[in-house]
């Protein structure tokens, strides 16, 4: 009896001692908006080091009677950001705007022309003077956004603050304070500029570490800036955060020296190469070199399970074709949006924009068929990325070096091998939706010209014609936009999430929601970003150079008023 009056009144002593850590922890509001401040002052600073890939892809829309708003013109640009003398980028694909670089798009009563850059400035709040000074925060409550709770914050400028600044909702992780999803608007442009409405993303990679990945513009004005009617949305997406040096240094330290009489030839073959085996080799060489290149330029995704997924509807084809194929055939994701595959000596690359739009397991096969008939037939890559000098160009060259264009001859043999091999396949059966797969694209293609254009390999259709695969759609059922039923094509972004760190690409996990409006369907279109935030407690850490977050607090209680 004695042992539990002692139990209870430790347990009483307890409780009051955290009781008062609790309440000495507490915070006032002013000091949780000087912590978010300081935060987003180093997240600025830490910014600098690095030198991510940006993709921005805008589509605009016109109003359609059964679909509501449908795609009627695209834009795309794809460069590599330079945040060491602010927000900047080096273009690989599309216009560089040298002038008006802090703005989303220029406009008159005559035209609209779009800023590459302006698009890349949603990643940030304010490029300078993101305080109480300039700024009035209003404390609205606490909210989950996914695995992380958040303060939520309105946050107006203050009269006379300058031009630029943000008006909007923002989002605050609440242990160490940093800003990790901010939606509004810049205000007060200059004359003849014009700031768009988005919503930004930044996700976390290790303890304190949150990095923009997402961000969603959309504009459905009827006057907006003296234009009339202008409605556009768009997705910008950052990755490559982590690209190695090529030199990979870091691996020089681990280079173990070993003495000579150690040294031997493990190799299982210990002969000289024959002609044949040798122009293999060869062959092999240049594919090696020309992957490796891509992934270093954060083109091309690691191996992971995306591209198990891929091999598996490639080994489901050859063995119902009784086909043994050496080496065996790999497959790899290409990073960027725009609808390409292409095929290498004995690799198949499809880009995560078409992974993304696919339908089913059938249209996947379609795609693979064709570029697995390249290699059945022999349609071997050009050698010349064999000599590893052609490898040494800047990242933002790759597109403009790197060709797998095939000719229309070699085109039509491996549409005609696709189909003979899939007719033998477990698909064979289901080859109606790969159809309409195709016939969905041609109806689109002509006012999403961006988004059909191959980089790299060949364009799937041009125009409203399709240029693969022609008799497959043929005898594919008529397509149906207003049908619910029938989803010929997926949005943007519905099979694939990409890490910003790492460049690895995995399968959505998301449930199936059931489409009740023709207007859900959208296929091939720009949709808002709504990631699930969760922190990682290990993983990656800041570049050399990059300032860490400092530690506080876990939940620490906010005053509830206003500033």
């Amino acid at each position: 009896m004695r042992v539990l009056k002692i139990a209870v009144a430790v347990l009483l002593l307890t409780v009051a001692g955290l009781a008062q850590t609790a309440a000495q922890k507490t915070l006032k509001l002013d000091q949780v908006i000087d912590r978010v401040v300081e935060r987003e002052a180093a997240f600025m600073e830490s910014l600098r080091v690095y030198s991510p890939l940006v993709e921005t892809y805008i589509q605009e829309m016109r109003p359609d009677k059964e679909l509501g708003m449908v795609p009627d013109r695209d834009h795309y640009f794809l460069a590599k950001a330079d945040f060491s003398q602010g927000i900047r980028d080096r273009v690989f694909v599309g216009a560089n705007a040298d002038q008006h670089r802090h703005v989303s798009f220029l406009a008159s009563p005559f035209a609209m022309k779009y800023v590459e850059v302006g698009f890349l400035q949603g990643i940030i709040l304010d490029t300078g003077g993101f305080d109480q000074s300039n700024y009035k925060f209003d404390f609205l409550r606490r909210e989950f956004l996914g695995d992380v709770r958040c303060l939520v914050f309105d946050v107006t400028p203050r009269p006379h603050s300058g031009q630029g600044r943000f008006l909007g909702r923002i989002w605050v992780e609440d242990q160490d304070y940093n800003v990790v999803r901010f939606s509004g608007v810049r205000v007060n442009a200059p004359k003849f500029h014009y700031y768009f409405h988005f919503d930004s993303w930044r996700l976390n990679q290790g303890p304190g570490i949150w990095l923009p990945a997402y961000v969603y513009t959309e504009e459905n004005d009827r006057q907006f800036g003296g234009l009339n009617h202008v409605h556009f949305k768009a997705q910008t997406r950052l990755w490559g955060y982590n690209l190695r040096n090529p030199n990979r240094q870091e691996e020089m330290t681990s280079v173990l020296v070993e003495a000579p009489t150690a040294v031997a030839d493990h190799s299982e073959q210990m002969q000289d190469r024959g002609p044949v085996e040798a122009l293999h080799a060869w062959q092999r060489q240049s594919e090696d070199n020309v992957l490796e290149r891509m992934e270093r330029a954060g083109l091309l995704a690691p191996r992971g399970e995306v591209d198990k997924v891929l091999e598996t509807v490639v080994n489901n084809i050859l063995v119902t074709n009784n086909l043994n194929i050496e080496p065996e055939i790999h497959c790899r994701v290409l990073l960027t949006a725009p609808l390409e595959s292409f095929a290498m000596a004995h690799t198949i690359v499809v880009s995560r924009g078409l992974i993304d739009t696919l339908p089913d397991e059938p249209s996947l096969a379609m795609i693979l068929a064709h570029e697995l008939g390249h290699i059945i037939l022999g349609h071997a890559i050009d050698t010349r990325w064999a000599f590893s000098d052609r490898m040494i160009f800047s990242d933002e060259q790759a597109f403009a070096r790197l060709d797998f264009h095939r000719d229309p001859a070699e085109e039509q043999a491996a549409d005609q091998k696709a189909i003979e091999l899939l007719q033998k396949s477990p698909y064979a059966g289901k080859l109606s939706e790969a159809g309409l797969f195709l016939r969905a694209l041609a109806a689109r293609s002509n006012e999403l010209p961006n988004l059909v254009t191959a980089h790299l390999g060949n364009r799937l259709a041009l125009g409203n014609q399709l240029l693969r695969m022609q008799t497959l759609a043929q005898s594919a059922p008529e397509l149906k936009l207003a049908q619910v039923d029938q989803i010929a094509a997926l949005p943007l972004g519905a099979r694939l999430k990409l890490d910003p760190w790492t460049d690895r690409v995995e399968l959505m996990k998301s449930k199936s929601v059931a489409v009740t409006s023709a207007r859900e369907k959208m296929p091939f279109e720009v949709t808002p970003f709504a990631p699930y935030l969760t922190r990682r407690q290990s993983g990656a850490s800041p570049v050399s150079g990059a300032p860490s977050a400092a530690a506080a607090p876990a939940a620490t209680p906010v005053a509830a008023e206003n500033r």
